[in-house]
């Protein structure tokens, strides 16, 4: 036997058996996380199973009284559709009745809307022209007063202006 082995089979060795170590904690960890999911699992199933099984008994009784009151509301209903068919008879035989009175009451109602359309109209021109008249009043004063603040506002213009230009010139050619 050769008791001159090189370090680096050491080492290599060494570094081997730690990464199978570290795969077999790996591992284990692994096992213990599934077993936990595991668990957890089957308290979800027995949970599932408490809620869910009574559940169904309570639809299954549900259905079983419900059933025959279905029928029932069924039977009413076939009898309430054959009251509906002689109702709508009757309403049919009466409409042409209350069409002709509403024909009537129409024509009159539109009669009445065309005198209301021309009081309004004729209301509405009046309330235009005053309107205008009152504009052509109170506009043409304005203006003037307007006209009248424009012009003294440019008398005052000229005469401040007046004072810069006088001093300007005084200045000659020093002015910056």
């Amino acid at each position: 036997m050769d008791h001159n082995i090189p370090v680096w089979i050491y080492v290599i060795t060494a570094v081997t058996a730690g990464a199978l170590l570290m795969q077999a904690l790996v591992l284990l960890g692994m096992l213990f996380a599934v077993k936990g999911a595991l668990r957890r699992l089957d308290e979800v199933t027995k949970k599932a199973e408490e809620n869910a099984l009574p559940l169904l008994a309570t639809s299954r009784s549900l259905l079983e009284e419900v059933s025959p009151k279905l029928k029932v509301a069924a039977q009413n209903a076939l009898e309430v559709s054959q009251t509906l068919k002689e109702v709508s008879q009757t309403v049919r035989t009466e409409s042409t009745h209350v069409a002709s009175a509403v024909d009537d009451l129409l024509k009159k109602a539109s009669v009445q809307a065309d005198r209301v359309d021309e009081m309004v109209t004729g209301t509405l021109n009046s309330v235009a022209n005053a309107t205008e008249a009152v504009q052509k009043a109170v506009s043409g004063p304005v203006r003037q007063v307007g006209a009248v603040l424009n012009g003294l506002r440019a008398g005052l213009d000229v005469l401040r202006n007046k004072g810069r230009d006088e001093h300007a010139s005084a200045d000659g050619d020093h002015f910056v």
